[in-house]
C-alpha cells in the first residue's frame, strides 16, 4: 500500500506479472475509487462541456462516452478525462484523482453565469475497473439486464446493487467499470472475485497501460507539454472553440520541438520516468512489459528522430541502453 493523492492505494497483490497476465489471459479487477467525479447538469451543461473539452462533447449521444482533454489558455494540459452522457442536459466527467480539485475549481469558475449546475461527486461514488477477455462475463453473470457495450455507460443492477455501468477501461482489453455507492463496493468486490476476477494494483494497472500507450497524467501529460506533442491531436476538435484552441491549432500548424512515441528497448533492462534520452529527449513512462518480455515505455524525443524505427539510447542509472522507436500500441489485444 502506498499514499496517493490522499489516498492509501494497492501497489500489488500477488504480484505485479501475476496480475499483469490475468488480465490479459482471463480477468483482473481494480479498486480505482480514487478517481474523482464531476456532474455537470441544466440547459447551459453542453455549452460548459464544449468550453472545457477539447473533443466534441456535442457528439455524444445519450448514454454516450468519450475521452477528451481539458486545457489553459496556453495549451498546456490540465487534466485528461471521460465524459460520459447519462442524459440530454446532465454529464458525468472522471476526474484524475490528483487534479480533482483543481477540475472542479476550473469547471465552477466557467460555469458563472451559465445555466448550470456543476456537483462535486466524488464523494458519492467508490469505482472499480473489471479488465480482461473473460471480464464481461464475469459481471453480466450477476447482473440484470446485458451489459452496455464499448463507449457506452447504463444503470444496471450488479450483485443486487445499483450502478452506472461504463463500457470503458485502461488495460486496452475489453470490459467494464462500474460506479457505485461506496458502502455497496466490498460486497460486489468480493462477488466479482469468487467469480474469477483477480485483484490487480496500481502496478499492473501501469504495466498494462503502458503496453496499450494510454497516458498517464503527470508523466505523458503535464502543463508543459500540450496536445499535438503528446500526440492526442485527434481528440482536439479543428473547429476550435475551446480553452486552448488557438495555441493548438498552432501546435498543428507549424509542428513541434519534440513529440511523445512509444520504445522498446532493445538491450537487457528498462527504463523508468524521468530518464534522460542522450542527445535530447526524456522518458515519460517506462516500464517492462510482462507480455512482451521486454523493457517498453513512451518518451518524448525531438520531432526529426520522433519516427518509427528510429534508434535512440536512454541513460538508465548511468548506464546507456539502447532503444528503438515502435509502433503505437506497443501491444495489440
Amino acid at each position: 500500500m502506498v499514499p496517493y493523492a490522499g489516498w492509501e492505494m494497492p501497489v500489488r497483490y500477488d504480484g505485479v506479472i501475476a496480475e499483469h497476465l490475468a488480465v490479459r489471459a482471463t480477468a483482473g479487477i481494480f479498486d480505482v475509487s480514487h478517481m474523482g467525479q464531476i456532474e455537470t447538469t441544466g440547459p447551459a451543461a453542453l455549452e460548459l462541456l464544449e468550453a472545457l473539452c477539447t473533443n466534441d462533447v456535442e457528439r455524444v449521444p445519450i448514454s454516450g462516452a468519450q475521452y477528451t482533454l481539458m486545457l489553459r489558455e496556453d495549451g498546456g494540459v490540465l487534466d485528461d478525462l471521460f465524459t460520459y452522457r447519462l442524459e440530454a442536459d446532465r454529464y458525468l466527467t472522471v476526474t484524475n484523482a490528483a487534479n480533482h480539485e483543481r477540475d472542479l475549481a476550473w469547471f465552477s469558475a466557467h460555469a458563472a453565469g451559465l445555466d448550470v449546475e456543476v456537483i462535486d461527486r466524488a464523494a458519492d461514488y467508490a469505482m472499480l475497473a473489471v479488465q480482461g477477455p473473460l471480464a464481461r462475463e464475469i459481471v453480466q453473470a450477476i447482473a440484470n439486464a446485458p451489459l452496455p457495450e464499448r463507449m457506452t455507460i447504463g444503470t444496471r443492477t450488479v450483485d443486487g446493487a445499483e450502478m452506472l455501468v461504463a463500457g470503458t477501461g485502461y488495460t486496452g482489453e475489453d470490459g467494464v467499470e462500474l460506479l457505485l455507492a461506496p458502502a455497496d463496493a466490498p460486497e460486489v468486490w468480493d462477488a466479482l472475485v469468487r467469480r474469477g476476477a483477480k485483484p490487480a494494483g496500481l502496478a499492473a494497472r501501469d504495466t498494462l497501460r503502458t503496453e496499450a500507450c494510454f497516458h498517464l497524467y503527470g508523466n505523458d501529460l503535464s502543463t508543459q507539454r500540450g496536445p499535438i506533442e503528446a500526440g492526442l491531436g485527434w481528440c482536439c476538435r479543428a473547429a476550435g472553440g475551446y480553452i486552448g484552441a488557438p495555441a493548438v491549432a498552432a501546435a498543428r500548424a507549424g509542428g513541434t520541438a519534440e513529440l511523445l512515441v512509444p520504445f522498446v528497448i532493445t538491450d537487457r533492462g528498462a527504463a523508468r520516468p524521468g530518464d534522460p534520452v542522450l542527445g535530447g529527449g526524456v522518458v515519460a513512462s517506462g516500464t517492462f512489459s510482462p507480455t512482451l518480455d521486454v523493457g517498453i515505455g513512451m518518451a518524448y524525443l525531438p520531432a526529426a528522430k520522433a519516427v518509427v524505427g528510429s534508434e535512440f539510447e536512454i541513460d538508465v542509472r548511468g548506464k546507456h541502453r539502447r532503444a528503438r522507436v515502435a509502433k503505437r500500441p506497443l501491444l495489440k489485444v
